[in-house]
């Protein structure tokens, strides 16, 4: 059984084949992660995903399909309300269900109400059994909130707006990756600015049309005057020691950016007030990047846990995947998640631990390091596959079985871990004419499980190979252990029958361990401000460094953002809030550990 994971999360993610005019992407998607412990088990809910997976200790997960259950209704939403749990997730222009089961392993769901159409929801239980609901995902409108009768799941009183974009105050809720967003570069915003008036701060059309395509003047204005706006979406309810944490998520999903704010209360209709140190959930670099839209829990110690969405977002927006982070709320009351190495394997303690303390189980052995493979296909490489970016890879030329990559650590090195990131490309099938799919017909998600088969090995000489792992079974983002270290040189993934006949293609062969060589030196950083949501943070040349966590928060005890950053001297962080003080601390590492800076203001 498996004592660590590595994100993102090792789910069988299933593919969904999305229908715009004659083209049809393939893609595999898991997102708007809603995870709750439920009578012993932890269930985790996941958008697009057929069903849903549990597990006694959130290692090792087992899926359990049920393909009926609403699952082309996005961000599913599950909550214990006595002893049920339920189920909701997000449908438009008309009543979204709300259901029920008292064990979702063996027992329907059943259906209690559908108050009214909603996107983004969220039911929450207070610990006098009053039940109130938050949903909300536009970039014009704000989080709203409502008491439901726990009886009926009919609202109680008028909704309320509590969270609205600021994206003027916020730098995290700036839409764009790293905040910037390229209008001039945007065919669709140079198309309305060219009927919009100043004067009136209207689309106007030309004399006798009413409307372009199925569009009005007024909902082309509406839709103009948004662009640039971040999504406010994603809510979710934390109670913890009396207060009431709103989590909510921002700018959008397809950006690096993508991240979770909070707000707090002593009442979860509010007024609520944002949280000094934000956002709470945030990856902006690294392998894979992106933490918003998600759920925090506590597990059967007392520690928190927040899942989120993290991003691929190469053939399709919504490609996206599932990420597990340690959390915790400080002596202040301040939430807050751990996400220093946040794509590095983690290790959870059978027991109460601080999450503030926890680091990196091993270190990454394979960046950079020399690659080769069995043939290249044009336009890859095989070194994007040891880059450290999820949004690259290496493919092989052709899908003929035996196709191969392997990589050189450069010695022997104890191994730990390896985690095979597979990547799609251009995954294109007929779709299916009898797909019930969602209500515009134009998505399809695969219940038939699509195995990829592959294996690994070791070598201490390149030439005599062991094997590790003969895998034949639904996963993109496969994750392996050795708890006790094997010993070698070189690793080697070779492929077989892969999902819909294509090429062996890796986005990340990461192999993690224990380096036997020194730390590299301390960074000697410097961190200026430009601006009120932007600073320029340096440090100078590190021969012996992979790279730096840059942390960063309100207080030097208070470190709570990170932003880790490969082969570069400098950041840009986007993120930061107006008229905010901040401290930063610049960590070195490479291969054999971390080295801690030095804290200081911003200047």
């Amino acid at each position: 059984m498996k004592q660590t994971y590595c994100n993102p999360l090792d789910l069988g993610y299933r593919y969904q084949h999305m229908k715009e005019g004659p083209r049809v992407c393939g893609f595999r998607e898991g997102a708007d992660p809603t995870l709750v412990r439920f009578k012993g088990l932890y269930y985790l809910f996941v958008s697009m995903s057929a069903g849903f997976w549990y597990s006694e200790d959130l290692l090792n997960w087992q899926f359990h399909a049920a393909p009926d259950l609403l699952i082309y209704d996005y961000a599913p939403d599950v909550r214990q309300v006595g002893e049920y749990l339920y189920f909701c997730a997000s449908r438009r222009d008309e009543n979204c269900p709300i259901l029920r089961s008292a064990d979702p392993l063996h027992d329907p769901f059943t259906q209690v109400s559908a108050p009214f159409d909603f996107w983004d929801p969220d039911i929450f239980c207070d610990d006098d059994g009053r039940v109130y609901f938050y949903w909300g995902c536009t970039n014009t409108d704000p989080i709203y909130g409502v008491e439901l009768n726990p009886e009926t799941m009919e609202p109680i009183g008028e909704k309320r707006e509590l969270i609205f974009g600021r994206e003027t105050e916020l730098g995290y809720e700036r839409p764009g990756d790293n905040g910037v967003v390229d209008l001039e570069h945007s065919v669709v915003y140079q198309h309305l600015k060219a009927m919009f008036n100043p004067a009136t701060q209207k689309i106007e059309f030309p004399a006798g049309m009413a409307q372009m395509g199925n569009y009005s003047a007024e909902a082309m204005t509406k839709m103009f005057l948004s662009i640039g706006k971040p999504y406010i979406e994603g809510a979710f309810m934390t109670k913890h020691q009396g207060r009431y944490y709103l989590q909510y998520a921002c700018p959008g999903t397809q950006f690096n950016t993508y991240a979770d704010g909070v707000y707090v209360s002593d009442s979860p209709l509010g007024p609520f007030t944002l949280q000094k140190s934000n956002p709470f959930s945030a990856k902006p670099g690294g392998f894979i990047t992106g933490a918003g839209h998600g759920s925090t829990i506590e597990d059967a110690f007392g520690n928190l846990w927040h899942a989120s969405t993290m991003r691929v977002s190469v053939n399709y927006d919504f490609e996206r995947r599932v990420g597990l982070f340690p959390a915790g709320v400080d002596q202040d009351g301040v939430l807050f998640c751990n996400q220093n190495f946040a794509d590095y394997p983690i290790r959870i303690p059978s027991g109460k631990f601080d999450a503030a303390a926890l680091e990196p189980e091993w270190m990454l052995l394979s960046y950079k390091k020399p690659v080769s493979a069995s043939s290249t296909a044009p336009g890859s490489s095989p070194e994007l596959a040891v880059n450290e970016d999820i949004r690259t890879w290496w493919s092989a030329a052709d899908s003929a079985p035996g196709q191969w990559l392997a990589v050189d650590l450069g010695s022997s090195q104890d191994i730990r871990a390896i985690q095979v990131n597979l990547a799609d490309e251009q995954v294109v099938v007929d779709f299916p004419a009898d797909s019930y799919g969602d209500v515009r017909h134009t998505r399809h998600i695969e219940l038939e499980p699509q195995l990829s088969h592959y294996v690994i090995e070791v070598s201490d000489d390149g030439r005599n190979w062991q094997l590790l792992e003969n895998v034949a079974r639904e996963c993109v983002n496969g994750y392996y252990e050795y708890p006790d270290g094997v010993t070698a040189r070189f690793v080697r993934v070779t492929g077989g029958a892969l999902p819909y006949g294509q090429p062996l293609r890796i986005s990340g062969l990461r192999v993690f361990g224990n380096g036997q060589g020194e730390k590299p030196a301390q960074a000697r950083a410097s961190a200026v401000r430009r601006g009120d949501l932007d600073a320029v943070v340096s440090w100078q040349p590190l021969e012996n460094a992979q790279g730096c966590n840059v942390r960063y928060g309100t207080a030097p005890d208070k470190l709570y953002q990170s932003w880790l950053v490969y082969d570069e001297n400098r950041v840009v962080l986007s993120t930061l809030i107006k008229g905010q003080k901040y401290f930063i601390r610049v960590d070195s590492f490479n291969e054999n550990g971390v080295t801690p800076g030095c804290v200081m203001e911003m200047e």
